[in-house]
């Protein structure tokens, strides 16, 4: 029988409502999002401008910067917000688009003032004050990032790795892509660049918000679009790795810097056609499973298990399942400690709070092992400038290292989510593994540099960079695995205070101070300036060490959730393949 023109506008239209509310667009809006988010990685260009608009000395300027650093890895109060709209009334139900509200007017409430003080529109504000619109400018991003990340973890339960990678990746190559835009737009005029960062960050989630919506399904056939996605993102990386290095070595005009910002704007777009592709496939799949549920639960009379379902839905009920059995399989002359040790794991991946996280030893491995890696990797970025002429290398040569950082970033934010998202699905092994592999990379990275051989500050950059990235891809995930995802906003944002921390003691306490002892033992001008591998080798050295023992950390979770994840995450997983 033939449909009539009425009923096929009414398909199209239920499909284009279903576009539009699906996880899908939900990720592709997110993506979006991360791609303007990343203003605090391009404080050099604006640096200058602001150094010498208001007066401020090198001393005043690294002030400004630090509550920057702070504002960016501080995210607690972004993740209680996020917990607190998810759980509350109806009208905030979904979580993430208050939060991107928050985050916009915060960017908006630093960046703007800020431009108005470099552009003389307003009187020069006192430093305190200054310091405060750049927390708060850094500070919106961080409720970007959590309402984009935790997102993706409750749409993508199962692929939480790939998810996370893929938002913090774009996240890492973010920096980049606002730089093209400068490069192409508002070249030797950071003035107006800084009014773009009040703007751009600001008006993009306050658009794209109201799609980003969870939705926590699994369909067979998610994996196979998250690639589609991972794929773009490499591509984009690819393309800003070329471009990169075409800029540090040629001079590009004006309209060639106009095509490479066209052709990078237009691949950002691919994402929605993946999204286009996936929920069509799953709205022409959907009366099919319904017909089958259907079947199902009638050929299925066990009231227990409809009941499970109903009231807890399908992860909390294979949880309950899942007591039953390790209750029977306990032996019935166990003794104390073998039932307190399987105790202790089914705890583990229940829907823990802050304090209660805080009272694990879980916890406070992470956040030491999140200290050693991220300390040491910040530590590294903060110097990799004076690095380089310390051992001879040329301007160009240290620029492109700097803007090549931020790929290296992406490859581990992406790399390290995925990677250990497939060994997961296969075999079963902890995430806290691929943890301890990276740190101890890292390790080795710091040996590299520290030997100040020909091209080993290279070398040395991308183990460096591309294990620094990989943590914040690792750390989220292992997060939500071990406590849940109900609060994971609030307790990931907390262990990534260790950032910053560990970023101050391991680069202004241990290698701006021995730069300095080397700088007074070897100069005699008043410059204090060091040349020759040993300025830097002591200190890194001694980062080496300080990520070995990261290492030691990380292994040590490793072992303590290694049955954790082979008897509920991967058995969970598995039950989610099969049906």
């Amino acid at each position: 029988m033939r449909s009539s023109p009425q009923s096929v506008l009414s398909q199209w239209r239920r499909r284009g409502i279903w576009i539009i509310s699906s996880k899908w667009l939900a990720t592709v809006a997110s993506i979006w999002i991360q791609c303007t988010s990343g203003s605090s990685y391009c404080f050099g260009i604006y640096s200058s401008l602001l150094k010498s608009s208001q007066g401020y000395d090198q001393s005043t300027l690294d002030t400004v910067a630090f509550f920057k650093d702070v504002g960016a890895n501080v995210g607690l109060i972004s993740g209680l917000l996020y917990s607190a709209a998810s759980s509350s009334s109806s009208w905030t139900r979904g979580g993430p688009w208050v939060v991107h509200l928050a985050g916009a007017i915060l960017s908006f409430s630093g960046y703007f003032p800020m431009w108005l003080s470099v552009t003389g529109a307003i009187p020069r504000p006192p430093v305190p004050a200054m310091c405060v619109f750049m927390l708060l400018a850094a500070q919106g991003l961080t409720f970007f990032n959590t309402a984009n990340v935790v997102t993706a973890v409750e749409n993508f339960p199962d692929h939480r790795g790939t998810a996370v990678g893929i938002m913090k990746g774009f996240l890492g190559l973010s920096g980049a892509i606002l730089i093209q835009v400068y490069q192409t737009i508002f070249k030797d005029n950071p003035s107006s660049f800084l009014l773009m960062l009040a703007l751009l960050p600001t008006l993009t989630p306050l658009l794209l918000m109201c799609f980003v919506k969870v939705r926590s399904t699994n369909e067979r056939h998610d994996k196979k679009y998250l690639n589609g996605f991972s794929v773009i993102a490499l591509v984009v990386a690819f393309y800003l790795t070329i471009i990169i290095i075409l800029e540090n070595v040629l001079a590009l005009g004006s309209s060639m810097h106009i095509l490479i910002l066209t052709i990078l704007l237009v691949t950002l777009i691919f994402p929605l056609s993946i999204a286009i592709r996936a929920q069509l496939r799953n709205s022409r799949m959907l009366p099919q499973a319904s017909n089958l549920e259907a079947n199902r639960l009638m050929d299925d009379p066990d009231p227990l298990d409809v009941t499970e379902q109903r009231t807890y839905g399908r992860v909390e009920a294979e949880k309950l399942r899942y007591d039953h059995a390790v209750y029977h399989e306990t032996p019935s002359n166990a003794g104390q400690e073998s039932s307190v040790h399987d105790r202790r794991i089914m705890l583990r991946g229940e829907n823990y709070n802050l304090l209660q996280s805080m009272r694990t030893i879980d916890f406070w491995l992470l956040f030491l092992a999140t200290a050693c890696g991220m300390g040491s990797g910040l530590a590294t970025v903060n110097n990799i400038s004076q690095i380089g002429t310390s051992l001879g290398y040329t301007s160009i040569e240290t620029s492109t290292l700097v803007s090549l950082w931020s790929i290296w970033n992406f490859l581990g934010r992406f790399g390290a989510g995925y990677v250990s998202d497939y060994f997961l699905h296969l075999r079963g092994y902890a995430r806290p593994l691929f943890m301890a592999i990276t740190l101890a990379t890292m390790s080795v990275g710091h040996v590299v540099i520290a030997s100040g051989l020909p091209g080993a500050l290279y070398a040395g950059s991308i183990l460096v960079g591309v294990c620094y990235g990989s943590q914040w891809s690792l750390m989220p995930t292992i997060t939500s695995e071990i406590f849940g995802v109900m609060h994971m906003g609030t307790i990931f944002n907390t262990i990534t205070i260790a950032s910053p921390f560990g970023s101050y003691l391991l680069s202004v306490k241990l290698v701006g101070g021995i730069y300095d002892m080397e700088a007074s033992s070897s100069s005699s001008s008043d410059e204090k300036t060091c040349t020759g591998k040993h300025c830097f080798m002591l200190s890194f050295l001694i980062m080496a060490c300080v990520t070995l023992c990261g290492f030691l950390v990380a292994s040590y979770l490793f072992f303590r959730t290694r049955r954790f994840y082979k008897q509920v995450i991967f058995e969970r997983l598995q039950q989610s393949a099969a049906q």
